[in-house]
Formats: structure tokens, sequence, C-alpha cells
């Protein structure tokens, strides 16, 4: 597994239990940041992985997955920790009022619509799909994201990225 967010290594090596080492890799060119690795080996993970509709290079061409509901919104921040963001300001038009997006980027359309699928049948909230710069855009907005924070981060204690934890944190009622 690679990442720029050497935090979100950490995560992945608590999760399973490893303790393999991560090391700085050549990123891929274009990155600004520098690129970290953990490398693992489990025939039974990943055989399962590619079950539930992983592949490798997947990038354009993975679609909806095989995820029991009972874990897809793990499998959902995981995703918003990988590749997506929660965005927070305030309205520079209407200064009393606050914006808060939550939005997912995939290079695969087919996935993302899989992604609003399956969060319009668990919570009936609506979002849009857009397209920036090569990839597309999950988007919720304020409302249907006040209502999918608490399933991404339903304990103080689920595995996530600290920094997007923190921005969820203060929407999130206790």
């Amino acid at each position: 597994m690679g990442s720029s967010d050497i935090s979100q290594l950490k995560t992945f090596n608590k999760c399973l239990n490893l303790s393999n080492k991560i090391s700085e890799t050549k990123n891929n060119g274009w990155a600004i940041k520098p690129a970290y690795r953990v490398q693992f080996g489990n025939v039974i993970l990943y055989k399962w992985l590619l079950n539930i509709g992983l592949m490798p290079n997947k990038t354009k061409r993975i679609g909806a997955l095989k995820i029991p509901s009972k874990y897809f919104f793990d499998f959902l921040r995981g995703h918003l920790d990988g590749d997506g963001y929660i965005r927070n300001f305030q309205d520079p038009v209407y200064p009393n009022s606050e914006r808060l997006y939550i939005i997912f980027h995939s290079a695969s359309l087919k996935h993302l619509k899989y992604l609003q699928g399956q969060i319009k049948n668990l919570l009936d909230i609506n979002s849009s799909i857009m397209f920036h710069s090569k990839e597309f855009a999950l988007q919720y907005a304020k409302k249907a994201s006040l209502k999918l924070l608490p399933y991404l981060y339903y304990n103080d204690e689920v595995p996530c990225l600290k920094r997007k934890y923190k921005i969820a944190q203060s929407h999130l009622v206790k």
C-alpha cells in the first residue's frame, strides 16, 4: 500500500496488526510530497479483495464492490481518507452561513455511481457527481454531509486520518 500521508500507513499497519516497515519510495513524478509505502503479502486477503471487486490497475475501471452493508461505512471512511475530503468554510456571500461538503474522487464514474447508489439506499440522501480535470467528484452538501458524518465516525476510536476527523468532529452531535 502506498500513500503520501504517513499517518494513513500507520493506521493501515495498526488495523492489520502489522509491524512492517514504512519506507519512502519514489513518487509518480508529479507529486510534490514524498511518497511512502508498506509492503506485505497475504494471499487470503488478496483473493478476498479480488472477490469483492477490487483489482490491480483499478483506477479507471473499478465499479461496484460487494461490501456487506454492515461494513460499508467503514469502507467509505477509508475511501474518504484516501480519495476524498471534508470541506468546511464560511460562505463569503452570506457571512453567517457555514458551508460543509463531503467529496469523494475517482477516475471511474461507474464507481462513484455505485457509491452514490449505496449511500442513497442506506441513508436516503442526495448528492451530485461532477467532472473535475481528469476525474469525477461525488459531492454531498451540508444537510446530506451532516447526515453522513455520524455513520462515517460512529465512535471516537474508528481508524481514520485524524486531520479529517478533526474537521468532522465539530459537526458530530454527541
